[in-house]
């Protein structure tokens, strides 16, 4: 029943009697030894961009590579090997199936299942003591899974592993090896825990208004488990306990989670996306690439178009900074003078220097502005195209399949035609080398400064920038290169505006 085990699926499927799970978003099916939701494959979304590549496989059965399921029932009622009895053979949107199985001291104990059209199951845990005792009464539910191989060694700044929300916080803070060390528990009123992959999503979510305790921990068999459990409770002879949790099991697309936020289904679901620190310009540049991309058809294109607004809001800023510029070239002579006549005394000569920047109108931190804007804005759009799973599997034009991977042509193996795929950052993908010319060119235009050693260093700065982006996604590469054009077009156009930034400045 362990991980390692490596019978085939189709085998360990085919061994117990299910329901079929049939939506628009959704296949796969419920194991009824048990009461487990451990067969779910994601329709919407492919494992490869080839054609006839299979859709993603989200749940798979104990026994089988990779074991991720869903398990719900009580403490003291139905043995996990409980064979249930079905309603209905198929599970589909607006036709529930019920599960039913006998307790052992008179009770039964019913499942409630619905499925809506993309990727939220509602669940009834419902038991009605038929015994002549009071019984206490705890529903539960609980997700296993391994850690999947290919999501280690993920981006430091996406969260891959158990996560929660509780107490109206979302907790990235869990990793997988931290649970294997110790146990993580808390208690909640409202909230949710699960896994999160970088793209995938499964969250066992309690009612939003009441109490439960969330736990995660490492089994035995080398998988990892999260609980939700409540406070037991006596039920008389003769009484009837509903429960209603529900749980979502798909793929983290940006407006759905926002849609079951804003209807209530779960605090904070929408916090299952990892944007960071600049969330509040992060969502909004989400929402306009998107809009743009339902515009044009192209999510390549829409990046581009993104670029060029993003340019445009920023030129102002750009003419600013230009001006600032200009000013401090033509009062450079002056400001010479001034270290030069006071140099012995660096006290009066900064209050002289001060004295000329407002004599001449000029602020000298405005050149700097432009680039402290730009730090939460590139780094809200590295998110918004590393972190969504809208721009996964895109493509763009000629070579580009997918948006979301490195770029796939590289002179480094003669473009395909070496038998090998050079590793990270030596992968320097056609994008990537024109990020770095376009980056040298950029500075080219720039007027030489006074410092050899810094000149030197900017000199290198595009190729090491070059190596840097090589494995990062396409997407992302894309927008570097066409912001890299945009604003060389804006220097030409500034320079002209401004002479005197391309002339030597007088002495």
């Amino acid at each position: 029943d362990g991980p390692a085990a490596t019978r085939d699926r189709a085998v360990v499927l085919a061994e117990s009697p299910r329901v079929r799970i049939e939506t628009p978003a959704l296949k796969g099916s419920i194991n009824l030894r048990g009461a487990r939701l451990d067969d779910l494959l994601l329709l919407r979304h492919r494992e490869t961009v080839a054609a006839n590549s299979p859709p993603i496989r989200l749940f798979s059965p104990a026994g089988a590579p990779e074991p991720y399921f869903v398990q719900l029932g009580w403490k003291d009622g139905p043995a996990p090997d409980t064979l249930w009895r079905a309603s209905a053979p198929v599970l589909t949107p607006g036709k529930p199936v019920d599960l039913d199985a006998a307790g052992p001291s008179g009770q039964r104990y019913r499942l409630e299942i619905a499925v809506d059209n993309d990727y939220l199951f509602t669940v009834r845990q419902i038991v009605a003591n038929g015994g002549a005792a009071a019984v206490p009464v705890s529903p539960y539910a609980l997700v296993s899974r391994t850690e999947p191989a290919a999501e280690k060694g993920k981006a430091w700044n996406i969260h891959v592993g158990p996560m929660s929300v509780h107490g109206g916080g979302a907790d990235y803070g869990q990793k997988f090896k931290d649970i294997a060390a110790t146990p993580q528990t808390f208690s909640s009123t409202g909230g949710w825990l699960g896994f999160t992959d970088k793209y995938w999503l499964t969250a066992l979510i309690p009612d939003q208004h009441g109490a439960f305790n969330g736990e995660f921990r490492a089994a035995a068999n080398g998988s990892y488990q999260g609980d939700v459990s409540f406070a037991p409770r006596q039920l008389a002879p003769g009484q009837t306990l509903a429960t209603t949790l529900r749980l979502f099991a798909g793929a983290k697309e940006t407006r759905l989670l926002d849609r079951y936020t804003d209807a209530g289904i779960a605090q904070k679901l929408d916090y299952a996306l990892d944007w960071g620190w600049f969330r509040l310009v992060e969502k909004p540049i989400f929402y306009y690439l998107d809009w743009l991309f339902r515009l044009v058809g192209n999510f390549g294109v829409a990046i581009v178009l993104l670029t060029i607004t993003i340019r445009a809001l920023m030129f102002p800023v750009a003419q600013r900074q230009f001006a600032s510029m200009a000013k401090m070239r033509v009062i450079q002579p002056k400001m010479k003078a001034l270290q030069e006549r006071h140099a012995d005394d660096k006290e009066r000569m900064q209050r002289e220097v001060m004295q000329l920047y407002k004599t001449e109108k000029v602020n000298p931190v405005a050149g700097c502005l432009p680039t402290f804007l730009q730090i939460p804005i590139f780094y809200a759009l590295y998110k918004v195209l590393m972190l969504t799973i809208e721009m996964r599997h895109q493509p763009f034009a000629g070579w580009i399949s997918d948006l979301s991977a490195p770029d796939p042509l590289t002179p480094v193996n003669l473009f395909g035609l070496l038998p090998f795929t050079p590793p990270g950052f030596t992968h320097l993908g056609v994008l990537a080398i024109l990020l770095g010319v376009t980056m040298w060119l950029q500075f080219r235009m720039n007027p030489s400064g006074p410092d050899p050693t810094t000149q030197q260093v900017m000199g290198f700065m595009p190729w090491i920038m070059m190596f840097i982006f090589a494995p990062l996604a396409a997407g992302l590469q894309l927008y570097y290169v066409a912001s890299n054009l945009i604003s060389i077009g804006q220097q030409r156009l500034l320079y002209a505006r401004h002479p005197q930034l391309r002339a030597q400045p007088a002495t």
